[in-house]
This record gives C-alpha cells, structure tokens and sequence, in this order.
C-alpha cells in the first residue's frame, strides 16, 4: 500500500513537467541543478535552526524539486553518466545530514535528539542497502519510505507547523508537533525501509543460490 507522501510525490512530479521543459530547452547542467538543490538544503536547514519552519519548510520543498529535476534533465538531454549518478548521490546524502542538523540544533533536547539521529541514521541506511546491493548485482528499490517520502513529509509538517502550529503545539504540550511527529514517522518507517531492503536482498540471494 502506498503512503500519502508517496501520492503527493507522484503528483507532484506531474507539475513540475513545464518547468522540467524550461530547463532541458536552456541546457542547463544537471550537476549545476544538483548543486543549486543543496545550496537551497542549506539555507533550509538555517531556517530550521532558527524555528522560522515555514521558511524552511518551502524551501526543503524548493530543494526537493531541484533533486528530481537533475537526473529528469539528464535523461531528456542524453547527459546521463555515471559520475552524475555519484555525483547526485553524495550530495543527495550531504542534504539529507543538512536537514537533520539543523532540525537537531533547534529543538536540543535528548528525546527529540534521539529521534533525529534515528531518522539520520534510516535515511543513510536506505541508500547505503540500495549501493551496496547493487555493487552485488541486486536491484533492491524497494521500501516504504524513500528520499522523496522523506523530503515530502518534513517539508509538509514544517510548512503547516509555521501556519497553524501555535495552536496545535499548545493543545498537546509539544512545541512545534508537527515537526516532531514529521521526525518520528522518518525515523520509524526509513528503517523499516532498510530492514525490506535487507529481506529482499536475503530473498533475491537465496533465489540464485
């Protein structure tokens, strides 16, 4: 069964075709829109060590749109290779470590703390299990929650928490809750990401043994 952040990826990446049209007619370099993708994770995670969420929140979304557009860009333009497909992983794993830190030096406090190094942890993990099962010859893309997922989910909560989350932190107690809840459900479900990886690779091993 799907999750709700994967239908909104899905959807999502329908818009963005006029804008995918514009930057395949410029010729832009699909590294250079890797690049703009963690400058823009950057200043996110800034605005995320500051609490000013909403901020953060729309420009992790901007980010977001810039990493599903450079490998699109590369495929329409022919420019694909494999040191763009290195080149966007690591920098892939540099923006998933931004966010979190800058989540980790806002909130500061042992339960949360814990929650993000989890949510670390899983997001590292689920593309660590994809590498290294294809260094073994395995395609493993399997799992609940991927980056897109990842990047939907703590965009969206950071987003509504700027707008509506005063009311909802004080009628739980929790400051920012939505954020919380956003760093809980990654934690949770990217390693049970990684723990799908690891039984599909142990089935698709056994089925060649």
């Amino acid at each position: 069964m799907k999750l709700i952040g994967e239908r909104i990826v899905n959807g999502y990446l329908k818009l963005l075709t006029p804008v995918a049209s514009i930057l395949i007619y410029s010729r832009i370099s699909p590294n250079l829109i890797t690049l703009s993708g963690l400058i823009l994770t950057f200043v996110a995670a800034y605005y995320f060590r500051r609490g000013s969420f909403l901020a953060g929140g729309l420009l992790l979304a901007l980010a977001g749109t810039f990493d599903t557009l450079d490998g699109r860009v590369a495929r329409e333009t022919g420019r694909i290779s494999k040191f763009g497909a290195f080149f966007d992983s690591t920098i892939d794993r540099y923006s998933d470590v931004l966010v979190f830190l800058g989540l980790l030096l806002f909130f500061n406090r042992p339960y949360i703390d814990i929650l993000i190094i989890m949510a670390i942890t899983g997001s590292l993990m689920t593309s660590y299990t994809r590498a290294r099962a294809e260094g073994l010859g395995y395609s493993c893309k399997v799992g609940v929650m991927q980056r897109p997922e990842r990047v939907t989910y703590i965009a969206a909560a950071s987003v509504f928490d700027g707008i509506f989350g005063g009311a909802l932190s004080k009628a739980v107690n929790i400051e920012h809750a939505l954020v919380v809840a956003a760093i809980l459900f990654v934690a949770i479900m990217s390693n049970i990401t990684v723990l799908q990886r690891i039984m599909h690779v142990r089935r698709l091993i056994g089925e060649t043994k």
